[in-house]
């Protein structure tokens, strides 16, 4: 800091895909592997005027804190409410990214406009539409606006002001790659501008107790934008995930102060907005057919909640010298770990053929208790054989062909006998589970018993 107390500056290199900096600059980043992301920028060497303290108080003894009733504002979407952990809690930062047109805008305009309607005034900030833009996505969503205020701006000391002079309820600003300092030597977007911005924004929503929304960009591989740093400062991090041609929309909750890290809510886009689904094992499964060939239902966990996915498999034989390995919803490593045990272990000759699994209805799959109901569908594509269609498989595969066992077993099942499927495959490991006496369950202990019961006909010349 200079004698007159004015901010110093320095120029560094930043990379503009994870944040990095480096004194020089270098062609390569080491920390995110890009090529050619390093770009110099002016950075203030001194303390802006937003990274003052959260608070002056005294240190309190963590039994003598109270918490009082309305700490947590519900919002009227039981979806986002099981995301959030029970609603939002005051003084939250949340940060919601997703790729464009995904609908982040839609659904928070559709939260900030039941909010305004339930519990008083929300602005919504918009550095990237004007107010009539918004004014007509509004009406195509139905939403009055009673209590929503919009402010087209992107200067954050005057977003400040405004918002201060409000007092709202809760605040949108979206997105946040589009606000700038006017403190800052450097453009809007840049690594800078995002950090100090949402560091001055922090602020505000802790010191006001007032929960903000933060809408991100996302890179091309699907991350937020910015210096990773950003998602440290902030609560939450929620992504809303989407095909492109799928109708229905989850919001992810990545990251999470107040509650579970592994929630999601799933939603349906229609020309009113985002609707909540309200059993997504029922709207998963509800396209699915007759023909049982390549398709296994398996009984997922996603957080809290357990979901019945379809995935399904295509086996053909190979029109080049290497085969393809193609996953959409399923991690690839652990479909060519699936494929190296079926090969190894079952002595199935799948070195020409390429496969493709799938998950129907756009889900993302990462957890092995899949590893089964992948299994089975890539024989049965393979075989072409049908599985019984009222039969739903878990299990997570070992090395050795072995199956292990599972956690929350008997929720699984549970969801799987709701839905009328009357028989499970399950791994031997987990068979003393409380379920209901109309299930049927199939206990097996290696991926060659498991070949041999589940498949409708078992086909040997094959």
């Amino acid at each position: 800091m200079s004698k007159d107390n004015r901010p110093e500056h320095k120029t560094v290199f930043i990379c503009q895909q994870c944040g990095k900096e480096s004194l020089k600059w270098l062609g390569h980043c080491p920390n995110c592997q890009e090529w050619n992301s390093f770009a110099e920028q002016t950075v203030v060497v001194a303390t802006s005027s937003f990274q003052s303290t959260i608070s002056t108080g005294l240190p309190l003894e963590l039994s003598q804190i109270v918490i009082e009733d309305g700490e947590r504002l519900p919002l009227p979407l039981n979806e986002f409410n099981r995301v959030l952990g029970g609603g939002l809690v005051a003084g939250s930062l949340i940060l919601i990214g997703g790729d464009p047109g995904v609908g982040k805008s839609t659904l928070l305009l559709q939260v900030a406009g039941l909010v305004a309607q339930i519990h008083g005034t929300v602005v919504y900030v918009s550095g990237e539409e004007t107010q009539r833009q918004i004014k007509l996505r509004a009406e195509r969503l139905n939403i009055k606006g009673e209590g929503l205020f919009l402010l087209a701006e992107t200067n954050l000391e005057a977003i400040l002001n405004q918002i201060e002079e409000l007092s709202p309820n809760l605040v949108v600003i979206d997105s946040i790659q589009a606000i700038f300092s006017p403190e800052l030597n450097s453009t809007s977007g840049s690594i800078n501008q995002v950090r100090e911005c949402t560091i001055g924004l922090m602020h505000w929503a802790k010191r006001h107790a007032v929960p903000i929304f933060l809408v991100g960009h996302v890179t091309k591989d699907g991350s937020i934008a910015g210096p990773r740093v950003l998602e440290h400062i902030v609560d939450v991090v929620l992504y809303l995930e989407g095909e492109t041609f799928s109708p229905y929309r989850l919001l992810r909750s990545v990251k999470n102060r107040f509650g579970s890290s592994n929630e999601i809510g799933v939603f349906e886009m229609k020309i009113q907005g985002l609707v909540e689904v309200a059993n997504p094992s029922q709207a998963f499964l509800s396209q699915r057919g007759n023909e049982t060939i390549g398709s296994v239902v398996v009984p997922t966990f996603e957080g809290s909640r357990p979901i019945m996915i379809e995935i399904q498999a295509l086996t053909s034989p190979t029109s080049f010298g290497l085969p393809r390995r193609t996953a959409n919803g399923v991690d690839f490593n652990r479909l060519l770990l699936i494929t190296a045990v079926l090969s190894r272990r079952t002595g199935l000759k799948l070195g020409n053929q390429d496969i493709l699994v799938n998950v129907a209805g756009g889900l993302k799959i990462s957890e092995p208790a899949t590893d089964l109901g992948i299994a089975l569908a890539i024989i049965s594509s393979f075989r072409n054989t049908g599985i019984d269609p009222q039969t739903a498989a878990v299990g997570e595969v070992g090395l050795n062909g072995e199956l292990r066992a599972i956690p929350q077993l008997d929720r699984r099942v549970n969801e799987a006998t709701r839905l009328g499927f009357k028989r499970c495959l399950i791994p031997k490991a987990s068979s003393r589970i409380n379920v209901p006496p109309e299930s049927e369950l199939v206990p097996v202990s290696t991926l060659r018993e498991a070949i041999r019961v589940g498949l409708v006909i078992d086909n040997p010349e094959k």
